[in-house]
């Protein structure tokens, strides 16, 4: 196996398609995605894990039940296991997201066209 430094700008200029996460790297059994959001996602939830969301380029709204959150380049937000939420990115948002392998980006419920298929790498 080579190993080599990843550019996320690289990476990122590899693909168009929005909400489709990209595998860039794995760690134990941590998988490194970034994806291109734009417009709204569907209210989901991870029962049994985190899922952690870093701005590269853009801002991301996330939100939550009772609240929600804004990032900007350069921020991140752990959502806790088990609790809904919703992405929303006004523009064209790049992000990393930094979550175990097999999670579903449309949740644990049914899929639909909008899940996409999980360990896609670039």
């Amino acid at each position: 196996m080579k190993h080599k430094a990843i550019n996320f700008n690289e990476k990122l200029n590899s693909f168009s398609e929005h909400w489709k996460p990209k595998v860039i790297a794995e760690m134990n059994d941590y998988q490194f995605k970034l994806v291109k959001l734009q417009g709204d996602f569907i209210w989901h939830e991870h029962a049994d894990t985190d899922e952690t969301f870093i701005v590269i380029e853009g801002s991301l709204r996330i939100d939550l039940p009772d609240r929600e959150v804004t990032l900007g380049k350069g921020e991140m937000f752990v959502v806790p296991k088990g609790t809904q939420h919703k992405p929303y990115a006004e523009k064209e948002t790049m992000v990393m997201v930094i979550e175990p392998k097999g999670v579903v980006n449309t949740g644990d419920g049914d899929t639909s066209e909008i899940t996409a298929e999980n360990d896609q790498w670039i």
